[in-house]
């Protein structure tokens, strides 16, 4: 059942990225034109459609709290926990909208994946390359300069369980930069879905928790280097029972 599942969510995958192709297009024409809001309603309607149906494809179900923390007057960057490659979806999901995600540079290189995270201005970034990584979190500060939240997971790669490794300061410096307010997300139970099976989908429930926006606006030098293990903290907290 589990293979079987894995199959159809993989032609899910791709078929739906075909299918929307003349979608993909007209958004890229658009945004070419500066038509910002256009190009936000077919992302909304399609993305969302896209990652949704992944999810019931591979049965999960969850529950999100918090979703009223969400700032909905300026930009934030949201810094979730990583445990499993179904976390993009989630956040494409059940954040108020599709944000611009910091993405590992591979993912650039997968066909028509790649077009949809750029419509979403997603930054792609090369860890084994110093400058390139540099120069890709300075584009994301610039991102959430000009208004566009960005979603960063602070561990920099999959923790494959319930065990989160390090925040590293990436996100929190992108944020202190240009004083936006850091919020929390804690996701619990992700990595059940494929990475606890070998790579096969199966059912899962996962928790989504939207913590209260953290502020970087006037912190000292001391602040800011805790502010990773803070909001690390923070997000274990919010996963503990009850």
């Amino acid at each position: 059942m589990a293979l079987l599942r894995t199959i159809v969510w993989f032609v899910y995958f791709f078929g739906a990225l075909l299918f929307y192709i003349p979608d993909m297009r007209r958004a890229g024409r658009l945004k070419a034109a500066g038509r910002e809001e256009e190009v936000r309603a077919i992302l909304e309607k399609d993305v969302r459609m896209w990652a949704g149906t992944l999810m019931k494809l591979a049965g999960v179900t969850v529950t999100v709290k918090g979703a009223e923390n969400i700032p909905t007057d300026r930009a934030v960057v949201f810094t979730p926990n990583h445990q499993g490659d179904y976390d993009i979806p989630l956040m494409l999901l059940y954040l108020d909208r599709p944000h611009a995600l910091v993405a590992k540079v591979e993912t650039d290189r997968i066909p028509l994946v790649r077009q949809w995270m750029r419509l979403l201005d997603c930054v792609f970034i090369d860890r084994a390359n110093a400058r390139k990584s540099m120069e890709a979190m300075n584009r994301a500060g610039e991102l959430v300069k000009e208004g566009k939240s960005v979603v960063v997971f602070p561990e920099g790669t999959r923790s494959k369980g319930d065990r989160m490794g390090e925040f590293k300061a990436g996100a929190f410096r992108i944020a202190s930069k240009v004083g936006a307010d850091i919020v929390p997300v804690a996701i619990d139970g992700s990595y059940k879905i494929m990475e606890a099976n070998g790579g096969l989908m199966k059912p899962a429930h996962v928790n989504v928790t939207i913590l209260p926006p953290v502020s970087t606006a006037g912190l000292d030098r001391a602040a800011l280097k805790q502010l990773p293990e803070q909001v690390a903290g923070l997000i274990a907290a919010a996963k503990q029972p009850g």
